[in-house]
C-alpha cells in the first residue's frame, strides 16, 4: 500500500480524497495556487506545496510543478480527482515515467475511451448499441447532409474530443445543418484544439443513465448498479439519484451487462462509468465513458456500502477486486443535490463573496461532501462548486424529503447559491412521480423560455443585513450575494456557457 499519496486537485473533491486516506493511514500532499493558499484542502492536507498562480493553466494544469512537488514530498502516488487533468493520459504516463503511481486507468485506456469517436468504434465492435451515426470524423458537408438525410432528423453534431456541451448543434432540417457544422467545429477548436465532429441521430427526451464501472488490473470488470443523470442544465448534471426510477432489475441487467462488454473492449481498470442514453421504449444507447472518479460518486457508496476512492487506491496498489466489491448489493434509494456559488436569477453567472455564515446539515441520512468553510473566500478563479449534499432513504420518497429537509437548513450566508432552485425542481410534480428527461429543465423549469426558480425571498437583500435578521431570529436557510448588483467589474464567468470543470458529460 502506498505511504503518502499527492492530490493533483483542490476543493471539495480533494478534502474527500484526504478523508478516505486518513482512514487508510496514507499521508497526504495538498497542491495550490496563490488563491487557494489557505484553502480547506490545503490545511487539512500533511504537506502543501504551492504551484503558481490563480490561472489553471499556471498551476493545477501544469504537469511538471505537479510531478515536481510529488518528487518533492516523497509521494508514490497521485490521484486527480476529476477536471484538470484526471483524464489526461500525458499525464498519467508522465507520472508512470517518474516512478509514480497514476490512482486511475492506463493512459491507453483513456486515449481510445475518452474520445468520442474512438468510443464509439470499440462500442460498435463489441456489439453494444450506440445511437445510429459516423463511426468516424468528417469534414464533409455532403457526407452529413446524406447521414442525416439516412437516420432522420433531429441530429446531433458533437465534438469528437469533446463533453460539457461544446462543439455539439442540435439539427432539425437539412437547412440548419451547414452552418451548425462550420459552428461546431469552429468551438471545438476553441475548445479542444480539435475541430473534430461526427454525426449521430438525436434521441428525443431520453433519459441519462450511468453504470458505475469498476475493474482490476487483472482484467476482473463489475458494475456498482445505476445513477440517474437527467437533471442536467446546458448538458450538465446538477441533481442525481441511485437507482433510476425508470430502470427495472431485467433492464438493469442488461444496461450492466453492455457496460461490463465496454470497459472490458477498452481495457479499463479502476472506477469509471459507462453512459446511454435510454428512450421511452426501453432502448438505450452508448453515449460516451468517463475514465475517472465522478462527481456524483457518494450516491453510489450509500446505496452499496463502499467507500469508491479507498477502492481506487486498492486497485491502483495492484489489488484485486474484493469480494465485497464483487458481491455489492443495493439497497434504499439516494440523491445528490450539487450546491453552485451561483446567481439563478442572472443567467447563472457564479457569485463571488466571503462566507459570512456556513452551517451544513446533519442528521440520519444526510451526508455533505464539501472544501470551503465559514469565512472562506469563494472566487471566481475556478468551478463554481461549494459542496455536494447527499441524502440516502429507504425509498426514494423519504429520500427526496429528507434532501428538501436537509436544503432548507443548510445556510449559507454572503453569496447566492444554487439551493433554492434545487428546491423548486425537487417539488415539481414530475420530478416527484419520476417522469425526468435530459429536456427536463427547459421543458418544466422555464417561464417565457427563461430558466427560473422561486427565489424571490433572496431579492435585492443585502449579504449583511440578511445575515443580521438571521442570527437574530434563528433563520435557518438564507441566500444572498455579497453584491447588490450581481457583478459590478466584468468576470471570466460572464459568458454564461455553463461551463464545468472536467464535466464532460
Amino acid at each position: 500500500m502506498f505511504k503518502k499519496i499527492l492530490i493533483a486537485n483542490r476543493g471539495e473533491i480533494a478534502v474527500r480524497i484526504m478523508r478516505t486516506c486518513r482512514v487508510l493511514g496514507i499521508k497526504t500532499v495538498a497542491v495550490y495556487s496563490e488563491p487557494d493558499a489557505n484553502a480547506m484542502h490545503t490545511q487539512l492536507a500533511d504537506e502543501a506545496v504551492s504551484v503558481g498562480e490563480a490561472s489553471p493553466l499556471e498551476s493545477y494544469l501544469v504537469i511538471d510543478k505537479i510531478i515536481a512537488a510529488a518528487k518533492e514530498t516523497g509521494a508514490d502516488a497521485i490521484h486527480p480527482g476529476y477536471g484538470f487533468l484526471s483524464e489526461n493520459p500525458v499525464f498519467a504516463e508522465t507520472c508512470e515515467k517518474n516512478g509514480i503511481v497514476f490512482i486511475g486507468p492506463s493512459a491507453d485506456s483513456m486515449r481510445l475511451m475518452g474520445d468520442k469517436v474512438s468510443a464509439r468504434q470499440i462500442v460498435t465492435k463489441a456489439g453494444a448499441p450506440v445511437a445510429p451515426g459516423m463511426n468516424s470524423a468528417g469534414a464533409d458537408v455532403s457526407a452529413f447532409k446524406k447521414l442525416a438525410s439516412e437516420v432522420g432528423y433531429p441530429v446531433l453534431i458533437k465534438a469528437s474530443a469533446g463533453g460539457g456541451g461544446k462543439g455539439m448543434r442540435l439539427v432539425h432540417a437539412e437547412a440548419e445543418l451547414e452552418d451548425a457544422l462550420e459552428a461546431a467545429q469552429r468551438e471545438a477548436r476553441n475548445a479542444f484544439a480539435d475541430d473534430r465532429v461526427f454525426l449521430e441521430k438525436f434521441i428525443v427526451q431520453p433519459r441519462h443513465i450511468e453504470f458505475q464501472i469498476i475493474g482490476d488490473k487483472s482484467g476482473n470488470v463489475t458494475h456498482l448498479f445505476e445513477r440517474e443523470c437527467s437533471i442536467q442544465r446546458r448538458h450538465q448534471k446538477i441533481i442525481e439519484e441511485t437507482p433510476s426510477p425508470a430502470v427495472s432489475e431485467e433492464l438493469r441487467e442488461k444496461m450492466g451487462e453492455s457496460a461490463i462488454l465496454i470497459a472490458k473492449a477498452g481495457g479499463y481498470y479502476s472506477t469509471g462509468t459507462v453512459e446511454f442514453l435510454l428512450d421511452k421504449d426501453d432502448k438505450y444507447y452508448f453515449l460516451e465513458m468517463n475514465t475517472r472518479l465522478q462527481v456524483e460518486h457518494p450516491i453510489t457508496e450509500l446505496v452499496t456500502g463502499l467507500d469508491l476512492v479507498s477502492e481506487q487506491i486498492r486497485i491502483a496498489a495492484g489489488e484485486n477486486l474484493s469480494p465485497e466489491v464483487l458481491n455489492a448489493t443495493q439497497r434504499g434509494h439516494a440523491f445528490e443535490c450539487r450546491i453552485y456559488a451561483e446567481d439563478a436569477e442572472n443567467k447563472f453567472f457564479p457569485s463571488s463573496g466571503t462566507l459570512m455564515r456556513y452551517v451544513e446539515p446533519c442528521g440520519p441520512g444526510v451526508r455533505v461532501d464539501s472544501g470551503v468553510r465559514e469565512n472562506d473566500i469563494v472566487g471566481i478563479d475556478y468551478d463554481p462548486i461549494l459542496s455536494k449534499l447527499i441524502t440516502f432513504g429507504a425509498n426514494r420518497e423519504e429520500s427526496r424529503l429528507r434532501m428538501i429537509d436537509a436544503l432548507e437548513r443548510y445556510t449559507i450566508l454572503g453569496l447566492k447559491t444554487s439551493m433554492h432552485y434545487m428546491l423548486d425542481i425537487l417539488q415539481k410534480s414530475e420530478f416527484i412521480s419520476g417522469e425526468i428527461h435530459t429536456g427536463f429543465i427547459e421543458e418544466v423549469m422555464s417561464e417565457n423560455g427563461t430558466e427560473t426558480g422561486d427565489l424571490s425571498d433572496s431579492k435585492l437583500v443585502s449579504a449583511a443585513a440578511l445575515a443580521a435578521v438571521a442570527l437574530e431570529s434563528g433563520t435557518r436557510f438564507a441566500d444572498t450575494s455579497a453584491n447588490e448588483d450581481g457583478f459590478s467589474v466584468p468576470t471570466p464567468w460572464q459568458s454564461g456557457s455553463g461551463w464545468r470543470i472536467g464535466e464532460a458529460e
